[in-house]
């Protein structure tokens, strides 16, 4: 992300620069393997589909919010259903 921001090519060398500048003990194959599985991507792509998917995500949960509010609901009503009964029933026992 650094060198694609900087407008740099994302080689193993600036790889390799960014990780010394950064400290970090630096594995040649990793950085091979990085480099060679980047080749392909367009970066400003991803950043475009990345900064898409966080506006679909609070939707989620407040479908499962809903649902669960309705199960309550549902769980609440059966309760009031059950008390009911359970009076009517203590009822008849007092009165035989």
């Amino acid at each position: 992300m650094l060198l694609h921001s900087a407008g740099k090519e994302i080689s193993e060398d600036n790889l390799k620069k960014v990780l010394d500048a950064a400290g970090i003990d630096v594995d040649d194959a990793r950085v091979k393997v990085l480099t060679s599985s980047l080749a392909d991507v367009s970066i400003d792509e991803v950043i475009a589909q990345a900064s898409m998917a966080p506006a679909a995500a609070p939707a989620a949960p407040a479908a499962a919010a809903a649902k669960e509010e309705e199960k309550e609901e549902e769980a609440e009503e059966k309760e009031e259903e059950v008390s009911e009964e359970e009076v009517e029933e203590g009822l008849g026992a007092l009165f035989g």
